[in-house]
């Protein structure tokens, strides 16, 4: 069985990116949640036996988890679909700045505001989005964007009866606060987590 460095902060990431707890995703790939909570500490060498269940549920590739100079640079990651939003990442797993391309579907539930470390910077590219900072609403067209600090508390959606098409570029601490789910999530010793059902928006 081959062996294969320590994915583990990838693994992790990948999985809070989607909002689902240990349990879900041992669940998915069919392995208990302790080998996957030790996968994800460094703690269980990983082998292509036991990452390739993972990475199919993920919708990612076993290269997305490694390091590897020689990689492709296409980004392939499979958008996710939740609460209102499209979710396609622009970037890998492990970038220091995380990009997303958002789209806020009409109609859905409004949000409770957010506030937290970071910053964000975004930029319509359809739609109209309306953006809240704090009591303040700001309406966005296409073609306009918007920067901010994310300690002011902040929400965003769509602003009349179409999908507002948004890219949104995040530090790493706005984005981990942003895009993850903390209700479901286990306690973090890792450095990810929000509400990504939560982001926002």
């Amino acid at each position: 069985m081959e062996e294969l460095r320590s994915p583990g902060p990838r693994l992790r990431a990948a999985r809070q990116e989607r909002g689902w707890t240990l349990d879900e995703l041992a669940g998915r790939a069919g392995m208990s949640v302790s080998t996957l909570s030790r996968l994800e500490s460094g703690k269980r060498q990983a082998s292509l036996e036991l990452l390739l269940p993972l990475t199919r549920q993920l919708g990612i590739r076993v290269d997305d988890l490694l390091d590897s100079p020689e990689r492709d640079p296409r980004v392939r990651r499979r958008p996710v679909t939740r609460d209102g939003m499209t979710i396609a990442p622009l970037t890998r797993e492990a970038s220091e700045v995380r990009a997303y391309k958002i789209t806020y579907h009409p109609g859905a539930p409004e949000r409770e505001l957010q506030a937290h470390e970071g910053h964000e910077w975004l930029y319509v590219l359809s739609g109209r989005l309306q953006l809240d900072l704090g009591e303040r609403q700001h309406l966005l067209g296409r073609g306009e964007a918007a920067e901010f600090d994310t300690t002011t508390p902040h929400r965003m959606r769509a602003a009349g009866t179409r999908a507002a098409e948004v890219v949104s570029i995040f530090n790493t601490v706005g984005e981990r606060l942003h895009l993850r789910r903390t209700a479901a999530e286990e306690p973090e010793t890792g450095p990810d987590a929000e509400q990504a059902a939560g982001r926002s928006d």
